[in-house]
């Protein structure tokens, strides 16, 4: 099968074009025909080397971890699913080896679901990492009914599933973004303020007693978090882990089919959308992680196959 490949850490200069063998099919897992995967920066992240104290790599490694697409078999003990399913996965395995950005890749059970029907399949794709990052990351702080919710990076690939998800929960939302993000923030129902010099004035005029409830989907933002959140109030990050030491949270998400269904049923309630910003063929999977690493993008960049 085609899959893009590399042998050794480094920048996108070690991506090649490969022929590798169809994965096996093991129990409990089906093997997916890739229709699209989404980049995300993890992906780049682990190439260059920075996840290589935390994570085993077997070489030839095929980056990606976000898919949809169609079930091409399954394996044994696999009553949940059938060939020809339309399906969707956050495709993290125990070791970096065989991921989405190739034309099949293996995925347990556990981390499967049905595509949501009112995604496209490029949305689709960029939902599962991402959309489950922010999910698990709220209902770990009992987002609902009543909160006021502080989102750090409300317009990036997580934060504007944050917002969503929020607001979706029940919640009244506020979030951090550039000017130039407010009014697509504003739409997906988001009080949008500017990051930067003054942040916590600004939240504070929106919420003079303070927020209850802080997602950081960016990091550095520790102090701001503090001076904004209410006395009992709940926060979290997935890029900072000196939240700890101040009562917070410090997430990595976890590949979880039932929540992935639950996103396609916000999705497909009309509360949840995904914004695709560009696509890429396999081949140009290199411009895609360059375009993800300049960070300057509005929504998610996706891979054709």
């Amino acid at each position: 099968m085609r899959a893009m490949t590399y042998d050794t850490y480094g920048g996108t200069e070690v991506l090649r074009e490969s022929r590798v063998p169809v994965p096996k099919v093991g129990p409990g897992e089906v093997l997916v025909r890739v229709r699209y995967a989404s980049v995300n920066p993890v992906d780049w992240k682990i190439m260059a080397g920075g996840l290589d104290g935390m994570m085993d790599v077997v070489y030839p490694i095929v980056p990606g971890w976000d898919v949809a697409g169609t079930v091409e078999y399954v394996g044994i003990d696999t009553p949940e699913f059938t060939a020809g399913e339309e399906v969707i996965a956050y495709a993290r395995k125990d070791y970096v080896h065989g991921g989405t950005f190739a034309e099949f890749v293996t995925v347990p059970v556990r981390a499967l679901a049905h595509k949501p029907a009112s995604l496209s399949w490029k949305q689709a794709a960029g939902l599962p990492l991402a959309g489950l990052t922010a999910l698990q990351l709220l209902t770990r702080l009992d987002t609902g009914d009543g909160d006021i919710v502080l989102v750090h990076g409300a317009a990036g690939g997580v934060g504007s599933f944050g917002v969503q998800i929020a607001h979706a929960l029940g919640a009244r939302v506020i979030g951090t973004a550039s000017e130039r993000n407010h009014d697509r923030l504003r739409s997906l129902g988001c009080e949008p303020v500017a990051y930067g010099d003054g942040l916590v004035e600004r939240v504070r005029a929106l919420a003079p007693e303070g927020v209850s409830v802080v997602a950081d989907f960016v990091g550095g933002v520790l102090d701001d978090t503090l001076a904004v959140l209410s006395k009992g109030g709940r926060h979290a990050s997935i890029a900072d882990p000196a939240v700890l030491q101040s009562g917070g949270q410090w997430m990595w998400v976890r590949p979880d089919g039932a929540g992935l269904a639950e996103l396609g049923r916000l999705a497909d309630s009309g509360r949840l959308t995904v914004t695709v910003a560009e696509t890429f063929p396999l081949a140009d999977l290199a411009a895609a992680f360059d375009l993800s690493r300049d960070g300057h993008t509005a929504g998610k960049i996706v891979i054709e196959l």
